[in-house]
């Protein structure tokens, strides 16, 4: 390498190339540099430490066959322990938007790794590791970087984004259990329905949150297939012998997680299938949580001219105008986390319906779009517990006094008195905005037992 005050040269097969003098990388990461300049947004850390987790199990799997000496090995075992850690989280520089299958990616932290190695063992031309022959030894980026977005993405789901969901569930039950006693109206069509707890309200929504993360739960399974060995293609070109076992085996080790071979190389190579099911199911939970944090945006509503049947926490004015307004901020804020999750479900669609013939070259906005959702799930959520669903109180008068007035009442009588004139009363009640069991009093047809039936802990 020739250098100057601010740049090396390097040659590729592409020929010469510079690269800043101080920068771990090389030339191909600095060509896709170059060339892709499109968004100025980066892969997340948790990808570019699984892609440390991977070369380093690479590396021990190759010293234990015998392919890589002790000294090389440890070397790029303890460069890929650095970028594990984050301390080259710099020196990843390549834009989401970049060359197919994420070559430029994977070749980011070969060159990272190998240069940095080649500095532990003292960069001398005998002990230099190169990037591609010892780095990336039995690898290509369709298997490595394929791998690296299920790794990412189970540790991301098991980490984060379950346990968050779980607490939300709990949240919700604790409320549930908490809201039981109080009666309010029920609503269908955003019209009376008949009486409901406020507390079963809240147990459908802790239902429907569980079902989410038991879905989530289901298929972390096909997440944990992962086709390291299986090369370019599933042929297993130019990979050791007895390699595979031995990287799954030290990346589980290095996860704690239950990553196995796929039944079929050709079929992992090919498809992107768990990020498909994966982003399927966090679709999921943002349509639900939309349906609920709109729920509760409408249940909040007012405080003096709407359903005020709760009250959630403020936390923070809500008008520049308007002073004292206190708006859903937190509501509003996880609808626009799962309006984005959805729209991201969209785009990792679209690039799954662009696999051709052995490989799906759209990985890297996959793996960008999959990873970027479950990260904003998982930060919104939390969040969504904390400042709101926590805090959020019953207001049992307006409750009581909504359902009192409700027309929806009169649905009781139905058995008793037959569908057409408990109709007529339901009618009668709504022209002359007066209480079912006031037009039943003053028609003389109150008796005791209509009294009880209009009771409305007797409909729950």
């Amino acid at each position: 390498m020739n250098s100057s005050n601010q740049y090396r040269e390097e040659y590729d097969t592409l020929g010469k190339i510079m690269v800043p003098k101080e920068a771990y990388y090389g030339s191909q990461t600095q060509r896709a540099v170059d060339n892709f300049q499109i968004s100025g947004l980066r892969f997340p850390r948790s990808l570019i430490r699984v892609q440390g987790i991977i070369k380093a199990s690479a590396a021990l799997a190759h010293m234990e066959i015998g392919k890589l000496s002790p000294e090389m090995g440890g070397a790029i075992i303890a460069a890929s322990e650095e970028v594990i850690e984050g301390k080259w989280d710099d020196q990843f520089v390549i834009d989401v938007y970049q060359a197919g299958a994420g070559t430029s990616q994977n070749m980011n932290a070969n060159e990272v790794i190998a240069n940095r190695a080649s500095e532990i063992l003292g960069r001398s031309q005998e002990n230099r590791v190169h990037p591609n022959d010892h780095v990336n030894m039995s690898q290509s980026t369709n298997d490595t970087f394929h791998a690296a977005i299920n790794i990412a993405a189970a540790e991301n789901l098991v980490h984060k984004l379950l346990p968050a969901i779980s607490q939300l569930e709990l949240e919700l039950d604790r409320k549930a259990e908490e809201f039981m006693p109080i009666l309010k109206s029920g609503r269908t069509h955003l019209h009376d329905a008949v009486p409901i707890r406020l507390g079963q309200e809240f147990s459908g929504f802790a239902d429907t949150i569980k079902s989410c993360r038991q879905q989530i739960e289901r298929n972390l399974d096909v997440l944990y297939e992962i086709g390291l060995g299986g090369s370019a293609i599933g042929t297993k070109m130019n990979t050791a012998s007895g390699y595979t076992p031995k990287v799954i085996k030290e990346i589980c080790n290095r996860t704690k997680l239950p990553f196995r071979e796929p039944s079929n190389l050709f079929g992992f190579t090919q498809n992107t299938n768990a990020a498909f099911r994966t982003v399927l199911s966090l679709k999921e939970l943002a349509i639900h949580l939309i349906k609920i944090t709109s729920d509760l945006r409408l249940l909040s509503s007012g405080p003096r001219t709407g359903l005020a049947e709760i009250t959630l926490p403020s936390v923070q004015p809500g008008s520049t105008i308007m002073p004292g307004k206190v708006n859903p901020a937190i509501l509003e804020m996880t609808h626009m986390v799962c309006c984005q999750v959805i729209g991201y479900e969209t785009a990792i669609s679209t690039a799954g319906i662009a696999g051709q013939l052995e490989i799906n070259v759209m990985m890297p906005v996959i793996a960008h779009t999959l990873l970027q959702s479950i990260d904003l799930l998982s930060n919104a959520i939390p969040t969504l517990i904390t400042k709101c669903v926590s805090g959020i109180q019953a207001n049992e008068e307006i409750c009581k006094n909504w359902m009192e007035a409700s027309l929806a009442l009169v649905t009781a009588l139905s058995p008793k008195l037959g569908y057409d004139l408990a109709s007529q009363i339901g009618k009668q009640a709504d022209e002359e905005n007066k209480p079912i069991k006031q037009v039943l009093l003053e028609k003389g047809m109150l008796t005791e037992e209509l009294e009880k039936l209009l009771d409305p802990r007797s409909m729950v």
